[in-house]
């Protein structure tokens, strides 16, 4: 019995400090508590602060963009969209969405080698090259130095990045990189079409510019008259090159492989016609970003290659012809009777044409008839 009662006096012992540590924690916790809260409270503020700071400078349009964008990519916040501080052009999407663009003017004393056009989500579901355009202009907003003057489009395609369910296409239904001018482009667009069994998802329109998207791109470049194109894509890993010889082998990870010209596309048109030198960066993944390394690795690449390759005497020499080469495009194409079949959407199909010219149901087709990727 005394055993017993010395054990059972011990393990009270024991509950006792067990209860008055526990008090001490507890009291401990509820003394830090408003502390945290504060603290928290406190981070917060500074966030909507530099948020509201930010949203300041920018105009309405882009802060209203710029909230989308940042409830729609994981990788670009509404902070970081409004800490790039982009223009709103005054162009609109389909749906009356404002086309931004950042430009890095000349520096005082400076003069630049060339001018750049970079150009981000042409494409609607292809988040990783909107938000690679993102982490690019950021470096540039740091060490911008006047090398080059640049005009940055981080969304080309906000009506297809901007809805619930994003997709390539514009709003109207259409490839913008198949609405571009060029050769013969009521005939090669149909022709290609069909090549791909009509799918949706290649749509090039009515008409070339028939987009306003496109039709501010065309102008874009005919205003801007940039010494070379960068434009970003996802998600075939490879690197492409159109325009004059010779393009860049390598990009960081990606290394040079040439998928072609296709009626409409930004490389035929700027490339092909108008002698520009249209580098595609096709990244690897249209929903996963590229390690930081590689977004850097990138970028280091890129500059270094226009640095020693531009201009090109060839583009000069047609930038001085732009309009005479939009002319002759312009003559060169013969519209058809029938006119390529109204918009098309790749989720839900409906139009009033020929049986010929009718498009399929949406699709997600990414390859050719023969096997080729495609952007």
């Amino acid at each position: 019995m005394p055993v017993l009662n010395r054990l059972a006096r011990a393990h009270a012992t024991a509950i006792v400090g067990r209860m008055r540590f526990a008090s001490v924690r507890d009291k401990l916790f509820f003394a830090l508590l408003p502390a945290t809260v504060m603290l928290l409270l406190a981070g917060q503020s500074a966030a909507a602060a530099a948020v509201t700071a930010a949203a300041s400078s920018n105009t309405q349009p882009v802060i209203d963009e710029c909230t989308r964008i940042g409830h729609k990519l994981g990788s670009v916040s509404l902070a970081d969209c409004l800490d790039r501080h982009l223009s709103d052009t005054g162009s609109r999407s389909v749906n009356g969405q404002a086309i931004m663009m950042k430009e890095y003017p000349p520096l005082p004393g400076r003069k630049p080698i060339g001018r750049i056009l970079l150009i981000g989500g042409t494409h609607g579901d292809e988040y990783s090259a909107v938000s690679i355009v993102f982490r690019w202009m950021e470096t540039l907003d740091r060490y911008h130095s006047g090398l080059f003057h640049w005009h940055v489009t981080p969304l080309l395609n906000p009506d297809g990045l901007l809805q619930k369910h994003s997709q390539r296409l514009n709003a109207h239904g259409v490839d913008l990189n198949r609405n571009m001018p060029t050769p013969d482009w009521y005939v090669k667009s149909r022709e290609y079409w069909q090549s791909t069994g009509k799918d949706p998802r290649r749509y090039p329109g009515t008409a070339p510019l028939s987009e306003p998207e496109s039709s501010w791109l065309y102008e874009q470049i005919r205003q801007f008259k940039p010494d070379a194109i960068v434009s970003v894509h996802a998600p075939f890993g490879v690197l492409d090159f159109d325009g004059p010889p010779v393009g860049p082998s390598d990009l960081g990870f990606l290394h040079l492989k040439l998928i072609g010209t296709y009626p409409g596309s930004l490389g035929n048109c700027a490339g092909v016609q108008h002698h520009i030198p249209v580098i595609t960066v096709e990244l690897p993944y249209a929903g996963i970003m590229p390690s930081n390394e590689q977004v850097s690795t990138m970028w280091v690449d890129l500059v270094r290659w226009l640095r020693r390759n531009i201009p090109k005497q060839s583009t000069i020499e047609a930038q001085a012809r732009f309009d005479e080469i939009a002319q002759a495009l312009t003559d060169s194409m013969v519209r058809p009777e029938k006119a390529p079949p109204a918009a098309v959407n790749e989720n839900a199909v409906t139009t009033q044409v020929d049986s010929d010219l009718q498009s399929p149901a949406g699709s997600g087709t990414q390859v050719i008839g023969n096997g080729k990727p495609v952007h």
